[in-house]
């Protein structure tokens, strides 16, 4: 269920860098114990157009959407390691950021096909 979503300066980071940064952040947030490495999904969204505090400044945000129920103290170990993630991998990008969401699991609905 785990969801990690990247979205990032397209001009900056590229493509040809991006998949190993996704790889890496899912191997930092199933080493936290936080989330098993078997449910996380990993995407990256690439923009062309953007400012950051008004310039065209180079940025990575990761947003994590996990079921809620876990502690803080667990939010903030993840939150932590996939910073430290991005900082080693993306040391170039000017502003790294990551977000943890909980999600309603009452409101959360999926559907696998067999």
């Amino acid at each position: 269920m785990p969801h990690l979503v990247i979205d990032y300066s397209g001009d900056h980071l590229g493509r040809d860098r991006v998949a190993a940064v996704m790889e890496q952040l899912a191997i930092a947030a199933a080493a936290t114990g936080v989330m098993n490495a078997a449910d996380i999904k990993v995407r990256a969204r690439g923009f062309d157009d953007y400012l950051v505090a008004g310039r065209r400044d180079s940025f990575v945000h990761l947003a994590v959407y996990l079921l809620s129920g876990r502690t803080p103290e667990q939010k903030e170990t993840l939150s932590i390691a996939l910073r430290r993630t991005l900082v080693e991998h993306c040391p170039d990008i000017t502003s790294l950021s990551v977000d943890i969401r909980d999600m309603d699991p009452v409101a959360y609905k999926k559907r696998l096909k067999a």
